[in-house]
């Protein structure tokens, strides 16, 4: 069967309460929105995708998404899938491409986006964004896959120790006091990296 252009879509939110009630919102997607969705839980595993169109919901995090589920021809499935990007080793780091990072190695990672963290002080050369890609590309990053929940391609590198107490020392450049508390108190030996192709 060949995709439909678009999907009439339910979206209701995970993160209901025992007592809260979230409203479900219905919404035309197009077909490679919906997708998108997808892809970001089950990668292009044609088997699992087809599955997940035949039952027609999924949860993708905190929003459910629920539609009336459809067999999925193969062919018009692959067509679509050949729009998306593949990972590629072969891509070289870009500083530059970053959208955002995430420190790992404490019991949950340190999400960093670009635009919380490229703001600095009046009195600062720079911020902590800037500290962190330098560490990041002098640290040789390795090529870690492609996050089609964030569409970009995934670094990872390992930090030093020196790295480590650079980056909490940059940390005082952040405003937002959260962020710069769990940067300054809890543990990370490695940084992942988001680039935008």
């Amino acid at each position: 069967m060949a995709l439909p252009a678009t999907v009439r879509v339910k979206l209701s939110s995970e993160a209901a309460g025992a007592i809260a009630i979230t409203p479900v919102v219905v919404q035309e997607l197009p077909i490679r929105d919906l997708v998108g969705h997808v892809l970001a839980v089950a990668g292009k595993d044609e088997a699992r995708l087809c599955e997940i169109l035949f039952r027609g919901w999924l949860v993708s995090g905190a929003s459910r998404l629920r539609w009336t589920g459809w067999a999925t021809g193969r062919e018009s499935l692959r067509e679509l899938l050949a729009s998306f990007p593949d990972p590629d080793p072969t891509l070289a780091f870009a500083p530059a491409r970053c959208i955002r990072a995430a420190l790992i190695g404490g019991r949950q990672p340190i999400e960093i986006a670009r635009e919380t963290a490229a703001s600095r002080g009046i009195f600062r050369r720079s911020g902590f964004w800037q500290e962190l890609i330098e560490i990041a590309a002098t640290s040789a990053p390795a090529y870690a896959g492609y996050s089609y929940r964030d569409a970009a391609d995934r670094y990872r590198c390992a930090l030093s120790a020196a790295a480590c107490v650079r980056l909490r020392t940059a940390a005082d450049s952040l405003r937002h006091s959260t962020l710069r508390a769990r940067i300054q108190s809890e543990p990370f030996a490695a940084v992942e990296v988001y680039t935008e192709r």
